[in-house]
């Protein structure tokens, strides 16, 4: 029987490598025809050796879960002239590829976050939220999220435009104003509106500068936890950033009222900490 699941076991483990691709010097040309997640790796390098079950596993869940994105992994030494083609600087460097576009992975390397990111710049730049149902299903989904309403205009170029440059981090829909609850009130059609910390903000031409900035701003919670990779996202948008520092795993009063604390002022002092520096 230990034989059996052994067996069994490794059976299960060549499968998962299957789901991965190793890919070529043809892979430039045959790509067009698919949505390609890949890794561009370096034999000799620490940190690919250290995902390469991470992208065993994100391979095997995209497979499973019957997504359109296809999962390769390509030795960027071997092939250099592949991965420069395609503005590989560093190893790993993971990209999804879309027809003609390719869109840079920078966040952590776990299987999670991988395929929601996947999932996410796979699917159209902008999704349609045809129902009240549908958009509430959404906020509930989503921490942040934006949101175009009203027709063809403009705006909605322009919001389809920044949406195809931003989906790397964050979602982007579009509905009529029948689909939003009577709590939302617009001044004008068409809007752009973020949904984010229990409330909506509304983009304003006139104070909040272009469109790509302001989205690039308000991806953000006002409060949130940062990592390596969210306070250098942080840094690159201009935005003022107020870091306090606490012991998640104190379950003491002192500590919850400090958090409580820091969550008021990130609340009432949200004009100032949105703009920027």
């Amino acid at each position: 029987m230990a034989l059996l699941r052994a067996a069994f076991s490794s059976l299960l483990f060549s499968s998962a490598f299957a789901l991965v691709q190793d890919l070529d010097d043809t892979f430039k040309d045959s790509r067009m025809e698919d949505v390609w997640l890949v890794d561009f790796y370096a034999p000799w390098c620490g940190y690919c050796k250290k995902l390469e079950p991470v992208w065993q596993e994100v391979g095997a869940e995209l497979s499973r879960s019957g997504s359109p994105v296809r999962v390769g992994k390509m030795d960027a030494t071997a092939y250099s002239g592949v991965a420069s083609d395609f503005g590989v600087r560093g190893y790993p460097t993971i990209k999804l590829l879309k027809g003609d576009l390719a869109y840079n992975y920078k966040g952590p390397r776990t299987k999670d976050d991988i395929i929601e990111f996947a999932n996410r710049v796979a699917g159209p730049a902008v999704r349609s939220l045809p129902s009240r149902q549908m958009f509430e299903h959404v906020l509930k989904r989503h921490s942040v999220c934006f949101l175009y309403v009203g027709g063809e205009s403009p705006l909605k170029e322009k919001y389809t435009e920044v949406a195809s440059e931003l989906i790397v981090y964050t979602y982007f829909f579009s509905a009529s104003e029948d689909v939003l609850p009577e709590s939302v009130a617009l001044h004008e059609l068409p809007s752009v509106i973020v949904f984010k910390d229990g409330s909506y903000f509304t983009y304003d031409e006139y104070e909040d500068g272009s469109l790509s900035s302001w989205v690039n701003r308000e991806r953000f919670q006002s409060y949130l936890p940062i990592d390596g990779f969210t306070l250098y996202e942080l840094g690159d948008t201009g935005k003022l950033v107020a870091i306090a520092v606490t012991d998640e795993k104190d379950p003491t009063e002192r500590s919850g009222r400090l958090k409580g604390l820091i969550q008021r002022v990130a609340a009432e002092h949200r004009d100032q900490f949105n703009r920027t520096a």
